[in-house]
């Protein structure tokens, strides 16, 4: 009995040292846009009549469908298919079925995405400091304004 139990013992001491040890505990993104930022997004939303709500955090959205269930947080892994777009329209991602821990993700996505549920879809617009900054990224000059389109298919 006594070797079952220190094999059961060893194993669980095994398991838990695999585990991640920085566990996520940021669960709202309080991060704010500057100003300058803001201000250039609000007048991309305004001159392309875009009907968008303003997040006090600096970015804009649109619920296209909340879907239903339990939101993500922060600290979820997530599955959605997206495509994200330059102000010109430029595709420059895509992906489908895609799973990521959204911690992961750029900020925009981390307050974003826990706006709808399983089944929804937002599109979110987002000032440069909510996506990847000064920062050129492969097809995406830098300081740019970007347009994300997100089915977010399931919570993990």
């Amino acid at each position: 009995m006594k070797k079952y139990i220190l094999t059961l013992f060893s194993c669980a001491v095994l398991l838990g040292s695999c585990q991640d040890k920085s566990p996520c505990t940021d669960t709202v993104i309080t991060a704010k846009a500057p100003d300058s930022e803001v201000a250039t997004l609000k007048k991309y939303i305004e001159d392309n009549k875009i009907n968008a709500t303003a997040d006090n955090r600096g970015f804009y959205y649109t619920i296209n469908s909340a879907g239903t269930g339990t939101k993500p947080t922060v600290c979820s892994n997530v599955s959605v298919n997206y495509v994200g777009k330059l102000t010109n329209g430029t595709t420059f991602d895509s992906g489908n079925a895609v799973s990521f821990g959204l911690n992961q993700l750029i900020v925009g996505w981390q307050a974003g995405i826990p706006l709808i549920a399983p089944g929804g879809n937002i599109t979110l617009y987002l000032p440069p400091s909510f996506a990847y900054g000064s920062q050129a990224q492969q097809g995406i000059p830098a300081n740019s304004i970007l347009v994300f389109t997100i089915d977010l298919l399931k919570v993990n």
